[in-house]
């Protein structure tokens, strides 16, 4: 795999603002693994995705029948372990489970000093959980040498957007409550989102900011306008914005309008933690990273910005046969560390 570089005009390029916090990686040519899992799922997966979204949308399923349907794909992953090595633990909130993973040779949950991950799972606010996003979140606590909070927020059609905020803050609360001063917040596509919503949250509601965010192909604008009409509209493996938008547009928007204050690219991000994105060149989502990290530049917040040769959505989940994915994790797993562990970087204990 070739080495990345340091994209020298990210602002030309990727339309970007062009403040020096920005630090855009174009990793290098997608592995031959990599392209044959492209093709295949632009011919199976996609066409599949497209169909299921248009029935949510108004098909014989329209609107919590289909969204109930996505929940229980959760089962089709129970067959799917974690890693070697891996510790579990359950915790019980009043709304949604989540448990603790970490690895056997580190540090676990009761280690506050050491700092910890809290994960939210992709899914389009309308299917995964706990058991589909197990392995990749405990490749990703191993990866940062810390215990990991695995949340199950509620979703689609048990829980509205705001719900699912609610329950990534209170998530967060427990972490702070337990005393852990050092809390990276990370997740991919809707969970990626959700990291970026649970900080600003945490922001408003007089919280301690996290130390970091770590989010991997972030699901942030419910209006999928620019997702339309971006290139990787026509090129994404998986997704469409046609199909995004549908959890906002039939689940979210009970009176018919999506207020642009769910979406984490309306907010300022003043006092925003350091942040690590990973994204596709040729998936859909890139639209709403690229809007993510304008955001991070208008308020000097330090980014990374990692944009991954044809790769799959959130292909960082095939660690098993996927070098890149492989070296994603690795990449994220630094940053973590980093953050975590720096002397440079402001304990949690600050305010914005």
């Amino acid at each position: 795999m070739a080495e990345s570089y340091v994209d020298a005009n990210p602002v030309r390029q990727h339309g970007i603002g062009p403040q020096a916090e920005i630090r855009v990686e174009l990793m290098g040519r997608a592995s031959l693994r990599m392209r044959i899992a492209y093709a295949a799922l632009r011919a199976v997966a996609r066409p599949v995705v497209d169909q299921f979204f248009t029935l949510a949308e108004h098909g014989a399923l329209q609107g919590n029948p289909a969204f109930r349907l996505a929940n229980y794909a959760e089962l089709l992953a129970t067959p799917l372990v974690p890693p070697r090595g891996t510790r579990r633990r359950s915790v019980t909130f009043e709304e949604f489970p989540a448990e603790w993973l970490w690895h056997r040779d580190g540090p676990g949950p009761d280690a506050v000093d050491h700092g910890a991950i809290l994960y939210f799972h992709g899914g389009a606010f309308t299917a995964g959980g706990l058991i589909s996003h197990r392995r990749l979140a405990a490749r990703i606590a191993r990866a940062g040498g810390v215990a990991l909070l695995n949340t199950g927020y509620r979703q689609l059609p048990r829980g509205h957007l705001l719900d699912s905020i609610d329950d990534a803050v209170t998530a967060y609360r427990y972490l702070l409550d337990r005393g852990f001063r050092r809390i990276v917040c990370a997740g991919d596509s809707a969970g990626g989102g959700l990291a970026f919503a649970a900080a600003l949250a945490a922001r408003d509601r007089g919280l301690p900011m996290p130390a970091g965010i770590a989010a991997l192909a972030p699901f942030a604008d419910f209006d999928s306008t620019a997702r339309a009409a971006h290139p990787n509209n026509i090129r994404d493996a998986v997704l469409s914005a046609h199909a995004l938008s549908v959890p906002a547009r039939v689940g979210f928007a009970r009176d018919g309008r999506i207020d642009p204050l769910w979406s984490p690219v309306h907010h300022d991000f003043t006092g925003m933690p350091p942040t690590l994105i990973q994204v596709s060149n040729t998936e859909v989502l890139l639209a709403d990273a690229e809007a993510l990290a304008a955001r991070c530049a208008a308020a000097g917040v330090p980014l990374t910005l990692q944009i991954w040769d044809n790769a799959i959505h959130v292909f960082q989940a095939g660690a098993d046969v996927l070098p890149e994915a492989r070296a994603a994790i690795a990449d994220v797993g630094r940053f973590i560390r980093d953050i975590l562990r720096s002397d440079a970087t402001d304990p949690i204990g600050r305010k914005p």
